[in-house]
């Protein structure tokens, strides 16, 4: 059938006209290629037509519902999607880049709308998420190195909705030191409930994915039996209990008018930069604090337990790195990246949503890609 210019004319004026405007004249354009292309195919391949299936693409900033023809064969796919694929991907991106700086999915699905002309939902907004989850997760189980002559673990706590709960669940960044002094995170995990079987699932998935050796751990006490998953898993590492939080679990337990003493005193004990000393002379010096003020605040006697001897191994390294190996602090600056995107919103959705921006910040954390000069002359990297 063809028709006339005149009919023509008044074809395009009727759906330019309609609601969908010129919006819909470029729809019914990209609908007609697809339809005569199928038609090629057919010829060309002995196939038939088998019907359409609906896909929503983004093109020259708008979004169409197009109904994509099929062949009865299956294997007809419009050489004009792989055109627009790249623009569909363009405004993934732009979707994961706003989220991940911090807007809810209610607030990218506003801005995509100006953006795109089309209203996206939650929902809709969160599947469009999914490649960029899955960049995120390739990422995080990427191949590492052989040899981490450093590995340190910390937490930040975010609110986290689960089966109609909401809790302040704790998320665990291990960050790499490399030979050659750079830094990388290695992963970041989420555990509801801790237990060692956790971190010993955490170090064999590192061993799969490439790692041989680890020299030194530093992490926080509160992980339940981290020292004998640690000696299963790499038994040449030495392990570093965070001090910082020693200090603060310390503090947490006496009376106001006697903290800024003992705080005093623990500064003394726990000082990087001492002469003369080793591990075992700083916690006995730790043990004979506690025994004093013990007898004020018998709570204090459990820190005499011989695993607090972990809390004083970088006296067993140089003067130079003591300060840099003795606490956690080295992931406070990502943990506090971590908070800058998430604490705009209230309870993240589900854990998939916190790893997706916590893998985002850890992934483009430039700093990292400096080396740390403190450590040339460690024999920690020999």
């Amino acid at each position: 059938m063809e028709f006339t210019p005149e009919q023509i004319t008044e074809l395009i004026s009727e759906i330019t006209n309609g609601e969908q405007g010129f919006q819909g004249l470029v729809k019914q354009g990209l609908e007609s290629l697809m339809h005569s292309e199928r038609a090629v195919h057919n010829a060309a391949h002995n196939d038939v037509s088998n019907g359409y299936r609906d896909r929503r693409v983004c093109y020259d900033r708008k979004v169409f519902e197009l109904r994509v023809p099929r062949s009865r064969n299956s294997n007809f796919y419009p050489m004009l999607l792989g055109v627009l694929k790249d623009q569909e991907e363009e405004a993934q991106k732009l979707v994961s880049s706003l989220y991940c700086s911090g807007l809810t999915t209610e607030q990218v699905g506003k801005i995509y709308e100006q953006f795109y002309g089309k209203h996206y939902s939650k929902s809709q907004v969160s599947r469009l998420l999914n490649t960029a989850r899955e960049d995120v997760n390739a990422w995080l189980g990427r191949k590492l190195e052989k040899r981490y002559p450093i590995l340190y673990i910390d937490a930040t706590y975010v609110l986290t909705r689960r089966d109609e709960s909401v809790s302040n669940e704790a998320y665990y960044t291990v960050l790499g030191v490399k030979e050659d002094r750079t830094r990388e995170v290695l992963t970041v995990v989420n555990f509801p409930v801790e237990s060692a079987t956790n971190w010993k699932d955490v170090f064999e998935d590192l061993k799969a994915r490439g790692v041989q050796e680890v020299n030194l751990l530093v992490c926080d006490g509160r992980l339940p039996g981290i020292e004998n998953v640690l000696a299963d898993t790499f038994p040449l590492a030495d392990l570093q209990l965070c001090t910082v939080h020693l200090k603060r679990n310390i503090a947490g337990k006496v009376k106001p008018r006697d903290k800024k003493q003992v705080l005093e005193e623990l500064k003394q004990i726990c000082a990087p930069d001492q002469w003369e000393i080793s591990p075992e002379k700083a916690f006995l010096k730790f043990k004979e604090f506690i025994a004093r003020w013990q007898k004020s605040y018998p709570v204090l006697k459990r820190y005499c337990h011989d695993r607090y001897r972990f809390y004083f191994t970088y006296f067993k390294y140089e003067r130079e790195i003591r300060g840099m190996i003795y606490t956690t602090n080295w992931i406070e600056r990502l943990n506090r990246d971590y908070k800058r995107v998430i604490n705009m919103r209230g309870a993240m959705p589900n854990p998939r949503a916190v790893i997706l921006l916590m893998g985002t910040v850890a992934q483009n954390a430039d700093i990292y890609k400096y080396p740390i000069y403190n450590f040339l002359e460690s024999r920690l990297f020999y």
